[in-house]
């Protein structure tokens, strides 16, 4: 069995708790480990990167019996002639292209490589911390962050619903955090992007300490985030 994942690491407990101002970042002169820290938040939309279930082609102008359309696979890969199972999630187009280009360059002349998305897969967010039936959920449409607590079966009565988290990746792939308060009838309405995380704590936001430190290395794919950086300040 698991650790308690609810353990609260009181000693960054007092940071994450300050990030309440609203701004998403620690206060000053209490920095947190460069590896759980946030960045802060911003609402400029990151470059778009590949997910499982997205459906692209990939499209080779010199060696057009090469070209395919693929749709990504849970595991994140696509299957290409010659190459075989490439990883596409979690890059961009560009970055997509340049992986086949230099897959090929050993076997074409001129390895020129169009990536296109065709059809954008679900969107997909996962609920943890508090709830009936954490998990990754595929969200039907547009929806906002205490529909999908609902999704996951609503709140157990030890959960902190005015405290709760929004993690999500911007630019640059960094993970910025923003404290949203998810009370019955006083919930705020924010607007999900995929591979979005929402945690509820029993206590206190400090808890994402624990989160992170015991659950980072078996995030889904297209929930990753950019995690050696130490924290930003404006």
């Amino acid at each position: 069995m698991i650790p308690d994942r609810r353990l609260i690491l009181m000693g960054l407990a007092a940071g994450l708790a300050g990030c309440a101002s609203g701004r998403g970042q620690p206060p000053l002169g209490a920095p947190l480990p460069a590896d759980l820290a946030f960045a802060p938040w911003t609402d400029v939309a990151p470059e778009y990167l590949l997910f499982p279930g997205d459906e692209i082609e990939v499209a080779l102008p010199t060696a057009t019996e090469l070209t395919r359309q693929l749709k990504i696979g849970p595991d994140g890969r696509v299957s290409l002639p010659l190459l075989g199972h490439v990883m596409a999630a979690d890059r961009t187009l560009a970055e997509l292209e340049a992986d086949v280009a230099e897959g090929y360059a050993a076997q074409l002349r001129r390895p020129e490589v169009e990536v296109t998305l065709r059809l954008a897969g679900p969107l997909k967010v996962w609920v943890d911390g508090e709830v009936r039936n954490p998990g990754v959920f595929d969200m039907p449409g547009d929806i906002d962050a205490y529909q999908a607590v609902i999704m996951a079966g609503g709140f157990l009565p030890s959960a902190k619903s005015a405290q709760a988290a929004l993690i999500r990746r911007g630019p640059g792939g960094v993970r910025m955090m923003r404290p949203i308060d998810l009370r019955p009838r006083r919930a705020e309405v924010v607007t999900l992007h995929r591979g979005d995380i929402i945690f509820v704590p029993r206590s206190t936001l400090g808890e994402l300490a624990a989160f992170f430190t015991l659950f980072r290395a078996a995030l889904p794919i297209g929930f990753s985030y950019a995690l050696n950086g130490g924290y930003a300040s404006t």
